[in-house]
């Protein structure tokens, strides 16, 4: 079996517009990311960004010529018949705006075109990614929220600054998105993805559950809860308003999620019939431990007890027991016989809207890997298959497929 999975990004053409904020070096990270996935990637900067970062920098880690000025310093230095923000408008796939200043945000919301990358945006085809940074209170003005606003109405993804310390000292909205998060939003939106999901409040779990032997030991399984967390992201991204439940685990979201972390089965029953009745659609993505040990050690169990056994009893079913009147449900199957056949017994035992079936079977698929190969099986019997593919692209192949059910 062929388990290569192309990324995204390679032999795409990004071109990335840096304005002059102190976040500019961040644009560093963001070359690189993008580069190491297989883009091609050309920089644009306003002469202000050349304060902040060199283009000889920039250029270094592209791998290609770096636009400052629109214009040479002088006629003597030469002259071209080429219109070059016309070929670069036309060779970009995607055009992502990182750090983006209120001064050209305004620029830009008013179709001004008077230095390169202005100039840029105003002959660019392709979709417009944006990240805008300032500290707070140039961030809050009605003016600046008026013209993000503006952006978005005409098509641009906008990536929302987040809450954090700012050069001034002070705390607050306007610190740049994350590298991973406008790396995560640009891959989104050059995979056709829009901001879809706005006004629908999705509940996820994540992860395992682990049940106590004793203060030390505990029965768990293998769930790393890559794909619960990838569908957090994307949901998020794609304008829900999201709420992770989550097991132990290493992964991380993004701060605007509500992550709500347990450790055990009846600890995430507890807390899913609680949220759910907060929110529209649950994604039951979490690997819940179906036994417990009957009896929990207050002490730890000595290797001279000579323990031969543990008592196990089950643990209570979310999905089957949960109230899901009115509520659009998914749940998530992972088998390695008879896949279809079980997967479609848990969607009517459960009375599911959707299940989500992959396979230990099929290679690259299931638990710790960052790729997954999925079927979703819909209540009315319509079953879909998708080829192997990164957990991001299948969480959001999982959420489009989510949206058609009424």
């Amino acid at each position: 079996m062929n388990n290569f999975v192309s990324d995204s990004f390679k032999n795409k053409n990004v071109l990335l517009g840096i304005t002059g904020g102190i976040a500019a070096y961040k644009a560093c990270l963001i070359i690189r990311e993008l580069v190491t996935r297989g883009a091609d990637v050309k920089v644009v900067m306003t002469p202000a960004a050349s304060e902040f970062i060199t283009p000889l920098t920039l250029s270094t880690l592209s791998g290609n010529d770096v636009v400052v000025k629109s214009f040479p310093a002088s006629q003597k230095e030469g002259v071209s018949l080429r219109t070059w923000h016309i070929e670069t408008a036309l060779w970009a796939d995607i055009m992502l705006i990182a750090p983006l200043t209120i001064n050209t945000l305004a620029k830009i919301s008013c179709g001004m075109a008077d230095n390169a990358l202005t100039t840029m945006v105003s002959a660019i085809r392709s979709p417009l990614v944006l990240a805008p940074a300032a500290d707070l209170d140039m961030y809050q003005k009605p003016s600046t929220l008026e013209n993000i606003n503006k952006l978005t109405d005409r098509g641009s993804f906008i990536i929302d600054a987040e809450i954090g310390f700012l050069a001034s000292g002070l705390t607050g909205p306007g610190r740049m998105a994350s590298v991973e998060k406008i790396i995560d939003a640009t891959e989104l939106v050059l995979s056709g993805y829009k901001k879809d999901l706005v006004g629908k409040r999705i509940l996820i779990t994540a992860g395992p559950t682990l049940e106590d032997i004793d203060p030390v030991r505990f029965i768990g399984n293998r769930s790393s809860g890559k794909m619960g967390y990838k569908l957090a992201n994307s949901a998020f991204l794609r304008g829900a308003d999201v709420t992770l439940i989550s097991g132990p685990t290493n992964e991380n979201t993004y701060p605007e999620v509500k992550v709500i972390y347990v450790r055990s089965a009846a600890e995430m029953k507890i807390a899913v019939e609680y949220e759910l009745k907060k929110n529209d659609i649950l994604i039951k993505a979490a690997a819940v431990a179906d036994y417990k040990p009957s009896v929990f050690n207050e002490i730890k169990l000595k290797k001279e007890n000579k323990l031969k056994s543990i008592e196990l009893s089950e643990t209570e079913d979310i999905l089957a027991s949960i109230n899901k009147e009115n509520k659009i449900v998914v749940g998530f199957a992972l088998e390695t016989d008879n896949e279809i056949t079980n997967a479609k017994s848990k969607l009517d035992k459960k009375n599911l809207d959707m299940i989500v079936l992959n396979s230990l079977k099929d290679s690259g698929a299931g638990f710790e890997s960052d790729t997954n190969k999925i079927s979703i099986i819909k209540k009315d019997g319509n079953k879909k298959d998708f080829d192997l593919n990164t957990k991001f692209q299948i969480a959001n192949n999982i959420l489009t497929e989510l949206k058609t059910i009424k």
